[in-house]
């Protein structure tokens, strides 16, 4: 159940898909993968639903499928059947909650409230889908929660978009955000699954955010490195800022006092959160130096290293 809710953690964004007709499941899986979000909740709203959750289990096995607006224990044993790996609820079902953990299948429950909670945690679960989230309240009503629920983590589904997701993914707790903003019914039902793709893929790219922060110039020593940021700064009219291991020319380059990783120094990239871009860099193919992994108190990662160097560069993730 954990390794599910760990990649939907990864993946930080849930579309919610409706669709009407069996065959377009196929090539609307295809878009999301290649937006680089390859996960779907297909809901249960109409009859295609069974079908398109066995299509794509089979037929794009790297596609992490869910089945949605489930509301009843037999549509999840329908459901489960025809291959989806968890399971969400509008409301909160106790007969589905218990189906599903009797079978060890992730389960999130719609939950608007503490009332709703409180049921969620008598059953044993810490993940739930916050439901209908911005008609109830939004973000102010969940950081009301999360003091009394600090265990609890939430999919906030329901009016979330490519404005405010970042809003809501910042937060601690909230496990991923569920949205239908990429997989409009109008774009399935014109078969427009470029602009599907083409959605999905300025959704993960507004997720992560990945920006530039520094590029880091290794010096031999720390008279070199003072030297540089010196340089640097008389040029551009800069402050200089010594930070221990380098000194800073303004925010955009550091002198480093020993040479470190990377044939020419190395170059710090920003993300809105580093363990998300770590699993969406590490999908494409890309490693990672463990040892250099740094975490904040709350043992959040907040900076690692690539295994390889890019143009002479190392680079490394670092928080926003």
């Amino acid at each position: 159940m954990k390794e599910v809710s760990q990649r939907i953690y990864e993946l930080g964004i849930v579309p919610v898909v409706k669709l009407e007709r069996p065959q377009d499941a196929l090539p609307l899986g295809e878009a999301l993968c290649r937006g680089g979000l390859p996960v779907a909740e297909i809901t249960f709203r109409t009859d295609a639903a069974e079908e398109s959750i066995r299509t794509l289990s089979q037929k794009l096995p790297e596609l992490l499928v869910g089945a949605g607006t489930v509301h009843s224990a037999a549509q999840a044993e329908t459901a489960l059947a025809a291959g989806a790996k968890f399971i969400v609820t509008p409301g909160f079902n106790e007969k589905v909650v218990r189906l599903c953990r009797d079978r060890g299948v992730p389960i999130y429950p719609g939950c608007s409230g503490a009332s709703d909670l409180e049921r969620a945690l008598d059953l044993g679960l810490d993940e739930v889908k916050f439901f209908p989230a911005e008609a109830s309240g939004g973000l102010k009503t969940l950081k009301s929660l999360f003091a009394p629920y600090q265990g609890v983590r939430f999919m906030p589904t329901g009016g979330i978009t490519t404005e405010n997701m970042n809003d809501y993914l910042r937060c601690p707790q909230i496990l991923a955000v569920g949205g239908s903003w990429m997989v409009k019914e109008s774009l399935i039902a014109a078969g427009n699954f470029d602009e599907v793709e083409r959605q999905t893929r300025e959704a993960v790219e507004t997720m992560h955010g990945f920006t530039l922060r520094h590029v880091g110039i290794n010096c031999q020593n720390e008279a070199e490195a003072q030297e540089t940021a010196d340089r640097f700064a008389g040029a551009f009219d800069w402050e200089t800022r010594d930070a221990g291991g380098g000194v800073f020319a303004g925010a955009a380059v550091e002198a480093v006092k020993t040479p470190y990783l990377g044939r020419l120094g190395h170059l710090a990239v920003a993300a809105n959160n580093v363990d998300r871009a770590r699993a969406y860099l590490a999908a494409k193919g890309f490693s990672f130096r463990e040892e250099t992994a740094q975490y904040d108190k709350a043992g959040r990662l907040r900076l690692i290293y690539l295994q390889e160097e890019l143009g002479g560069f190392a680079v490394h993730l670092t928080q926003t």
